[in-house]
């Protein structure tokens, strides 16, 4: 056990919608509030570390940023108004739990999994992340995903790092529940049919407990490319439910949506015994 975690085991996995980079500062966001009153309303508890897995870290093989003092704030977003740049989350980088994460995949099975020294958080970390827990006190890891591979192996990156929650860890997968770039357009006031069926879909299956159909989504889900031409803003949910355990209870924490098809549908993961 990492010797400077002190809160007890944690039961709770999360999937996060970041949708747009404009949360960090767009009031009229629905999600924007929702983040805000996280610890109020959703999970009071202040976890001892952070593990984010974010749509926006890519790499071929599983990799951790292992950071000793505050990680930098990487501004990896073009063409947004000029105050996002200025944004800062200097929260804490947690080397130790970085080399536990490392030490539990190898355990599990993966060959080889990347330490960057370099590397701070992305938006898909530090745009939630700030709206949550503003103070950015808690030290905060970041893990990647692999486009090159499937939701079961992301899903198995999950349970290999489910005994992180016993040591106070709080898992959060940050994505997007529906992530087409190339259908969204300026209303919020209608929803695209195919990106509310695939939603509507997520959400059926997620709180009936169908995670093997969510796994093997591509097939399963009605509309699957459309809501997801690429699977990097999805895979984060499968760490999320594989790291919550086999029978997690999942609820559906917040639902909005902006931009005709962008849904910010975000989920809690409970562990049952």
């Amino acid at each position: 056990m990492m010797s400077s975690l002190k809160m007890g085991a944690l039961k709770e996995t999360f999937y996060i919608s970041h949708g747009s980079p404009t949360l960090s500062i767009d009031d009229s966001l629905p999600a924007r509030p929702f983040l805000l009153s996280f610890r109020e309303k959703v999970y009071p508890e202040k976890p001892n570390c952070i593990l984010v897995i974010s749509a926006h870290w890519e790499t071929s093989e599983p990799a951790v940023n292992v950071i000793n003092g505050p990680n930098e704030t990487i501004h990896d977003f073009y063409g947004f108004p000029k105050p996002m740049y200025q944004l800062k989350y200097p929260a804490p980088g947690a080397p130790e739990l970085a080399k536990k994460v490392k030490t539990l995949l190898e355990e599990a099975g993966f060959k080889r999994v990347h330490e960057d020294k370099k590397r701070g958080l992305d938006h898909g970390a530090w745009v939630p992340l700030m709206l949550m827990y503003p103070e950015a006190d808690i030290p905060v890891c970041q893990l990647s995903v692999q486009t090159n591979m499937d939701a079961n192996h992301h899903y198995k990156v999950g349970r290999a790092l489910a005994s992180l929650k016993k040591e106070g860890v709080l898992i959060i997968g940050s994505g997007s529940a529906t992530h087409n770039l190339r259908t969204m357009q300026g209303t919020n006031d209608t929803v695209a049919s195919w990106a509310l069926e695939f939603d509507n879909w997520l959400k059926e299956s997620l709180l009936t407990g169908r995670y093997e159909d969510v796994n093997h989504y591509e097939e399963k889900a009605p509309f699957a490319k459309l809501a997801h031409p690429r699977p990097e803003h999805f895979y984060p949910l499968h760490v999320a439910t594989g790291a919550a355990g086999e029978n997690a209870k999942a609820d559906l924490i917040h639902h909005s949506w902006t931009n005709y098809t962008l849904s910010y549908a975000s989920y809690k993961f409970t562990e049952t015994t």
